[in-house]
C-alpha cells in the first residue's frame, strides 16, 4: 500500500474517531483533513495546490445551491409543526380512532409518525414529540414497554424515507453530482438529469411498503400476543359520532392538505422542490396561526403584535390566506404569470392580475399569523431551532468539501474505486459492500455527515455501471433509516430514552426496536430485488 493512500486510511479513522469522541462534525472533519493535509504535503504526497479549488467547491456546492435552499425551508416547516401543537392533536384524534381495536395505538403512532416524517421529516423531532405525548399513554393502557417503544422509534425513522424529506433533499443533491461525475467518467456529456423530484417520487412507494409492514407486524403481535396490545374500551372518552367525525376531520384535514399541497407541486412538476418547500413553510405557518387562535393560547398572553390591528375573525385571515395560495397554485399550472416579457397574451394578464389580488389575501393571512405566533412566544425557538440546525447542515457540507477535497488530493479515490472493482461479485458485491459500510457508519455518524463524506467518493463508482441513480438513493435513505435503528447506538434509541419514564428501561428499548430492524432489513431487500419499487413511479410522473 502507497504512503498517500495509509494517510488516507487513517485521515478517515481519525476523523470517525474524534466524532465518536464528541467533537463538533464540520471542525473536526476540516481540522482532520487539514492536518493529514500538511503531513501529506511534508512527505511529498500530497500538493497544497488542491486547496486553490476549494472557494469554487463551496461556492458552487453550498452558496448558489438552489437545491439546498430547501432544507431551511422544511425545517422550518417541521418545527412550525411541532410547536403548534398539530402533532399532539393528531395523536390524539387517531389514538381515539383505531384505539378500540387491539393494537390500535400501535397502528395510530405508525400512521401519526408517517404524517409527521411527511410534514416535518425530522427525525429527532417525531421521535420526541411521540416519545413525550403517545409513550406515558401506551403504557398506562397496558401496552408491553418494549412493543411500545419500538414502535414509536420505527415510526419516528420514518421521516428519513417518506418525502419530502430533508435527508432525500441532501441526498439527491449527492446522488445527481455522483451520477453527472460519473457519466462524464465513461464518455457520456450530456446524461439525463437526475433530480430531488425523483428521488421523491422513487421513495414513495418504499416509504408506504414500510409503513403497512409496521402495522401488519403490529397486528400480528395483537393476535399473537394480546395482552400486550390492549383495546381502549369503546364507550370511553367517546362523544356523539357527528361530534367525532368532526373532530378527526379538523385533525386530519390541514396536515394532510398540507403534505398534498408541497409532495403535489413537486410530483406534478408545478414548483421545484426549492418552492414546494416554500410553500409548506407558509402553510405551516397559517396552519399555526389557526391553532393558536384555536387552542385559546392568544388569550394566555399579554404580548402585543404590531399586527394585531388585521386580525379581525377567528379564522378568515387564515382561511382566505390557504384559499389564495391554493388559488395560485392552480394559476401557475395553468398560465404563464411571466411580467417579464415583450408581450403578454390578454388571457396571461388577467391571471396575472388575479395573481396580484391573491398575493394580498396571502399576505394579510401570513402577517396576522405571523403576529399570533409571536404573540403566543413560540416564533422565537421556532426560528432559533431552524437557524441551529440549518447552520449545521451547511457547516458540515463545508467542512465535509474540505475532508473529500484532501481524500482525493491523497489518490483515495482512485483507491477506493480499485478495492469495490476488485470485489467478488462485481458490481453487486460493491454495491453490497457500500450498504454495509453505511450501515456501520450510521451507529456513530449522523446522516448529513455520510452523505456529504461518503456518498460523493462511493456513489461515482457504482453509477459507472447501469445501476439506476434513483433507486441508489432510495436504497441508501432506507439503509441509513435502519442504522438509526439498530441497538446499540442508533440515534432514535438514544432520543427516546431521553424522553422516556423512568420505569423504562433501555434494554426495553432495544428488544422493542429488534423486530422492526428485521422488517427494515426485508424491505430493503424487497428494494434491492424489485427496483421497479423506486423507479417505476418517476418514469409515470417524470417521464
Amino acid at each position: 500500500m502507497h504512503l498517500a493512500e495509509t494517510l488516507d486510511l487513517l485521515m478517515f479513522g481519525a476523523a470517525c474517531l474524534f466524532l465518536m469522541a464528541g467533537f463538533p462534525v464540520a471542525f473536526t472533519l476540516a481540522g482532520v483533513a487539514i492536518v493529514f493535509a500538511l503531513i501529506g504535503y511534508n512527505l511529498g504526497v500530497f500538493d497544497l495546490s488542491f486547496f486553490g479549488a476549494l472557494p469554487s467547491r463551496i461556492y458552487g456546492n453550498a452558496m448558489t445551491n438552489e437545491i439546498l435552499i430547501a432544507v431551511p425551508l422544511f425545517v422550518f416547516m417541521g418545527v412550525m409543526l411541532e410547536k403548534s401543537k398539530v402533532a399532539e392533536e393528531l395523536l390524539d384524534t387517531m389514538g381515539q380512532l383505531f384505539g378500540s381495536v387491539r393494537g390500535g395505538l400501535g397502528i395510530s403512532v405508525t400512521i401519526v409518525g408517517a404524517l409527521l416524517a411527511a410534514s416535518t421529516g425530522i427525525v429527532g423531532a417525531t421521535v420526541v414529540t411521540m416519545g413525550l405525548l403517545s409513550l406515558p399513554t401506551m403504557l398506562r393502557r397496558g401496552y408491553d414497554p418494549s412493543l411500545a417503544c419500538g414502535s414509536i422509534c420505527a415510526s419516528g425513522t420514518l421521516g428519513q424515507i417518506i418525502p419530502p424529506s430533508i435527508v432525500l433533499v441532501i441526498l439527491g443533491d449527492q446522488i445527481s453530482n455522483a451520477y453527472s461525475d460519473a457519466q462524464r467518467a465513461i464518455g457520456n456529456w450530456s446524461p439525463d438529469p437526475v433530480s430531488v423530484g425523483d428521488l421523491f417520487a422513487g421513495a414513495l412507494i418504499p416509504g408506504l411498503m414500510l409503513v403497512f409492514m409496521y402495522m401488519g407486524y403490529q397486528l400480528l403481535v395483537a393476535i399473537i400476543k394480546p395482552e400486550s396490545s390492549p383495546p381502549i374500551p369503546r364507550d370511553e372518552g367517546q362523544t356523539s359520532t357527528g361530534d367525532f367525525i368532526s373532530k378527526i376531520l379538523h385533525a386530519l384535514v390541514p396536515p394532510v392538505a398540507l403534505i398534498v399541497s408541497v409532495l403535489g407541486s413537486i410530483l406534478t412538476g408545478i414548483a421545484t422542490p426549492t418552492e414546494a418547500a416554500a410553500v409548506g413553510a407558509i402553510g405551516s405557518l397559517l396552519l399555526a396561526g389557526m391553532r393558536t387562535q384555536e387552542l385559546g393560547m392568544l388569550e394566555k398572553s399579554d404580548r402585543k403584535s404590531p399586527f394585531d390591528f388585521m386580525d379581525f375573525g377567528s379564522r378568515r385571515p387564515t382561511i382566505v390566506a390557504t384559499l389564495c395560495l391554493l388559488f395560485m397554485l392552480v394559476l401557475i399550472s395553468f398560465f404563464d404569470l411571466r411580467v417579464s416579457r415583450n408581450e403578454i397574451p390578454t388571457v396571461d394578464m388577467i391571471a396575472i392580475g388575479a395573481a396580484v389580488i391573491a398575493s394580498i389575501g396571502l399576505t394579510w393571512g401570513i402577517l396576522v399569523s405571523l403576529g399570533r405566533v409571536w404573540r403566543t412566544d413560540i416564533l422565537r425557538p421556532i426560528m432559533r431551532s431552524t437557524m441551529e440546525i440549518s447552520s449545521m447542515v451547511f457547516v458540515i457540507l463545508i467542512g465535509a468539501s474540505v475532508f473529500s477535497l484532501v481524500f482525493r488530493g491523497l489518490g483515495g479515490d482512485e483507491m477506493v474505486e480499485e478495492f469495490l472493482l476488485n470485489m467478488p461479485g462485481g458490481n453487486t458485491g460493491a454495491l453490497i459492500t457500500v450498504m454495509l459500510v453505511m450501515f456501520v457508519l450510521g451507529f456513530f455518524l449522523d446522516f448529513i455527515e455520510i452523505t456529504f463524506v461518503v456518498v460523493p467518493i462511493v456513489a461515482p463508482i457504482l453509477l459507472m455501471s447501469d445501476i439506476s441513480p434513483v433507486w441508489l438513493g432510495v436504497m441508501m435513505a432506507m439503509n441509513l433509516q435502519t442504522s438509526f435503528l439498530t441497538p446499540p447506538f442508533g440515534f432514535a434509541l438514544f432520543y427516546l430514552r431521553g424522553v422516556a419514564p423512568k420505569e423504562v428501561t433501555t434494554m426495553q428499548i432495544y428488544k422493542g426496536v429488534i423486530p422492526f430492524v428485521f422488517i427494515q432489513i426485508i424491505a430493503l431487500c424487497i428494494l434491492a430485488l424489485f427496483p421497479e419499487l423506486a423507479t417505476w413511479l418517476p418514469k409515470v410522473i417524470f417521464g
